[in-house]
């Protein structure tokens, strides 16, 4: 029986592009939907702003509300970019530019992992169309980042796709929606693969899959059902032929699939609720199934059909998912909640959109503090695949109060993830899960993908950035920025704070 982490748990943090990076228009980097995106608030909502076919200008959700008649983008929208509007992606906390810096601070931590994610369009501005030549100077910036990493004997972890598409396959052809963009995604797969064979081992092919949905997420005008599946289906069979060339090309890499995934309870022990929660969780099962198992599962025909779903695929589409399964499931665990019979079914958000659970402490935000709901997540996708998992996103956004220094004495951040880990500790050596590593979220405070502020902070560095943009960007230490450097210097043994 294990008695602690393994000597090769891959601690560190996590991140995005369209969250961290900026530099938006520098290096020769394309558009991307995510450059659209306004800022938000927690009850101010997200806009994109377009431009429609006859030249007018409009904002629409970026989330879409489930009616499409309001969802639907008109074919011949572009985005465009309005001066007197602030849009978080542009600049995010500027990796950019501070790289370097950023690094450092997280080979101070010990880091052996860092999660980050590239922006497609500054590896190809247009996505990547056939003929189109690779954007160099974007190439050059994450090899620079990766030898950076290697500096302080980090491991980069790459997410090929999180959360923007370029403007151009959105425009051209629906994004996620024509299968022309599976061709594209692997030119840009190829690429990079071939480029950074030497650099990075670790993969993660789609962030949270499960979660995607509309123009701002999978560059789909549409955001009906039917759109939206298809789209997704699109993603399994670029996601199986992404794993093929990376082992062609890397033959040592581990390349995985990626889906949110936080704990779901039935409210009481009513059959019905029992059994709706199981039926709840598969909504967003039936993603790790497909890639990690290579098919559709048996319940996904009802699942489609309640829908009002029809898959199209292409002849090899089963053959290719089937051949080329994940490596390893990588998910997200933020929360738990609760479901009972009056929760509208029909999810595959993981669990985040049931009922709130009454027996946790919640964040400021309203999200369940439920550690023991990790270890139940970390056995039950175990117990379901038996192949390795990999935590890299967990974490609770607050509202730090830094004082004249910048110095955020952040207790409630530490004891959240002191007691995550006892709880993965456990799922490691009594439950026999086999975990590879932990990236928490935004291990430097970042812009929050869900409203676009900067005071949701997750991170164990505060960044001098307010919600509008403003700042000096300067990076600072908080208290858990030495605590977590423990954990990682005795492998998850000192916990004490």
């Amino acid at each position: 029986m294990k008695k602690t982490f393994p000597e090769n748990f891959l601690w560190g943090g996590a991140t995005a592009a369209n969250q961290y990076e900026g530099g938006y228009n520098e290096g020769g980097r394309g558009l991307a939907t995510s450059d659209f995106i306004t800022n938000g608030s927690a009850d101010r909502p997200r806009k994109i702003t377009i431009r429609l076919k006859d030249g007018t200008k409009t904002m629409v959700n970026r989330r879409p509300t489930g009616d499409p008649k309001i969802d639907t983008i008109p074919e011949g929208t572009s985005g465009y970019i309005d001066e007197n509007v602030y849009y978080p992606s542009h600049n995010a906390v500027d990796f950019y530019h501070h790289y370097k810096e950023d690094i450092a601070l997280f080979g101070e931590m010990g880091f052996k992992c860092f999660r980050l994610s590239l922006s497609w369009s500054r590896i190809f501005p247009k996505g990547g169309i056939e003929g189109e030549q690779p954007n160099e100077e974007g190439l050059k910036f994450y090899e620079d980042v990766f030898k950076e990493c290697k500096k302080y004997n980090i491991e980069p972890l790459v997410t090929l796709y999180h959360f923007e598409t370029p403007a151009y396959l959105a425009e051209h052809f629906n994004g996620w929606g024509g299968r022309e963009t599976i061709d594209c995604f692997l030119r840009m797969c190829k690429e990079v693969f071939t480029r950074y064979k030497d650099l990075v081992k670790y993969w993660i092919t789609i962030n949270e899959i499960n979660v995607l949905n509309g123009y701002a997420f999978m560059g789909t005008r549409e955001a009906t059902a039917q759109v939206r599946y298809q789209a997704k289906h699109h993603m399994f069979v670029a996601s199986a032929l992404a794993n093929k060339l990376c082992h062609e090309i890397i033959p040592d890499a581990k390349i995985g699939c990626m889906v949110a995934l936080s704990c779901i309870y039935p409210k009481d022990c009513k059959p019905e609720n029992a059994f709706g929660a199981l039926d709840y969780r598969r909504g967003a099962l039936i993603y790790s199934d497909i890639m990690m198992r290579g098919y559709y599962p048996s319940y996904s025909g009802h699942f489609f059909e309640e829908m009002g779903v029809t898959i199209k695929k292409e002849p090899g589409d089963d053959e290719i998912i089937k051949a080329y399964p994940s490596d390893f499931l990588a998910f997200s665990y933020y929360r738990s909640s609760v479901y009972h019979t009056e929760i509208v079914q029909n999810t595959d958000t993981g669990g985040q959109m049931g009922d709130v659970n009454p027996f946790v402490e919640k964040t400021e935000w309203g999200w369940a503090i439920d550690p023991v709901g990790l270890r139940y997540t970390l056995s039950e996708l175990y117990d379901r695949y038996q192949k390795p998992l990999f935590i890299v996103e967990n974490g609770m956004g607050t509202i730090d109060k830094p004082d004249e220094n910048g110095y955020v004495e952040d207790d409630y951040r530490i004891q959240y993830f002191r007691d995550h880990i006892v709880e993965m500790k456990k799922a490691v050596t009594l439950d026999g899960v086999d975990l590879m590593g932990y990236t928490p979220w935004g291990c430097i405070d970042l812009v929050s993908a869900g409203t676009g502020e900067m005071k949701k902070r997750y991170g164990f560095i505060y960044v001098d950035m307010d919600d509008e943009g403003n700042g000096t960007l300067k990076r600072t230490k908080k208290k858990s920025f030495d605590w977590y450097k423990k954990v990682i210097a005795t492998n998850g043994e000192d916990l004490s704070f």
